[in-house]
């Protein structure tokens, strides 16, 4: 892969829950839950031994942060309602997430990254870009060397994907989870990337790949196949040239080493399309993950936004957005809800949503960015 762009993609395998076994390594092997309140910490019990919640027991609004590839095989994954989980995986233990633990263990790891390569892209808690290009190591050594840092920094492990481009590099860290290295080069796309699912694609969610379904589209081969004319007629001029290139492994998106970031973003797309007031508990607890994980990534960077922002996509991939901008810059979760949600009383709710993220930008660093709460106001969810 020496004569092409190589990209790589690193990516925790199960972070939070990682760091959690690393606390309880007696939950090794087991179903586990990341996502419940104070309640649910672990005590010590009268015979000594360490007593843990469980899924079943639990009662409430609040949604699956992250889960054990244990827990994922039993269909409990992230953004998932508690409550549903339970009925799924009533005996999986449930813990408490510790922010600060993950904020620790991602400056550990991508420290001991940088120290072996050193041109980064920060892709939030739990994942990063790195550019091999000026690195003369044969690419399974780089990554093999990368995860041998990751791993005596942290005690964690990490997948990796390296490729021609960061689409490709990051559909390839997904493949072997976890602990796992897959390299491409473009000659390889029609073989070994043409195969599998249209989901597999980064930012083709559930209801794109329903729609592909229905369109006789199942593989990305499929996808590739598809004249473009026919994917800009069913998906929009953008999505559909979108879907076409990425088909075709196509991603000529830089890395974004600057030091100074415009903005810092958390979304996510549902496994299904969510209703306003049916789903909206659901709804609201994912709304508080993502402006918390937002709150992390901000403290984590060292900064504060002035603005806070939203972004929906509707069930018919109408994508809208909305700003925010406070008196002072903000960077804890309470103030960064209480700004999104005030941006999204400004949204009629006509149809179902599909994706929701929450955004901060025109940044200040933390250190100068006053500790005053952000706007006040009721929220829309």
């Amino acid at each position: 892969m020496s004569s092409y762009r190589r990209i790589a993609h690193l990516d925790m395998d199960a972070f939070f829950a990682s760091v959690e076994l690393l606390r309880y390594p007696d939950l090794r092997g087991e179903a586990v839950v990341v996502g419940g309140g104070r309640a649910h910490q672990p005590h010590m019990g009268p015979d000594g031994r360490r007593v843990y919640a469980r899924l079943r027991d639990y009662v409430g609004r609040g949604v699956v942060t992250t889960s054990t590839y244990e827990a994922r095989a039993l269909g409990v994954h992230s953004g998932m309602g508690l409550m549903k989980s339970a009925a799924l995986a009533p005996d999986a233990v449930l813990l408490p997430p510790d922010f600060d633990a993950y904020r620790h263990y991602s400056r550990t790891f991508k420290a001991a990254v940088a120290a072996v390569v050193p041109t980064i892209e920060d892709r939030g808690i739990d994942e990063i870009y790195l550019d091999f290009c000026a690195r003369p190591d044969d690419d399974m050594a780089l990554a093999e060397r990368l995860q041998a840092a990751v791993r005596d920094a942290t005690g964690l492990t990490c997948s990796l994907g390296v490729s021609v481009n960061k689409m490709l590099a990051k559909l390839c860290s997904d493949l072997k989870k976890p602990n796992g290295i897959t390299l491409l080069a473009p000659d390889e796309i029609p073989a070994r990337i043409w195969p599998l699912p249209v989901r597999k694609i980064n930012g083709i969610g559930p209801k794109a790949g329903e729609k592909l379904a229905r369109l006789g589209i199942h593989s990305i081969g499929e996808l590739a196949a598809t004249p473009v004319d026919r994917l800009v007629r069913h998906f929009g001029a953008h999505s559909g040239r979108w879907l076409h290139e990425v088909a075709h492994g196509i991603d000529e998106r830089p890395l974004s080493t600057d030091a100074e970031p415009k903005s810092i973003s958390r979304e996510t797309t549902f496994e299904r399309d969510l209703d306003v007031q049916r789903d909206r508990a659901a709804l609201s607890g994912i709304f508080t993950d993502l402006c918390t994980r937002l709150a992390g990534d901000l403290q984590r960077k060292g900064y504060a936004g002035r603005t806070i922002g939203i972004k929906l996509r509707f069930a018919d991939f109408r994508a809208v957005t909305r700003d925010f901008t406070l008196p002072v810059a903000v960077a804890d979760a309470p103030a960064i809800r209480r700004a999104a949600g005030e941006c999204l009383k400004r949204i009629p709710f006509d149809q179902r949503l599909r994706l929701l993220g929450v955004r901060a930008g025109n940044l200040v660093p933390l250190a100068a960015a006053s500790e005053e709460p952000g706007a006040q106001g009721k929220l829309a969810f």
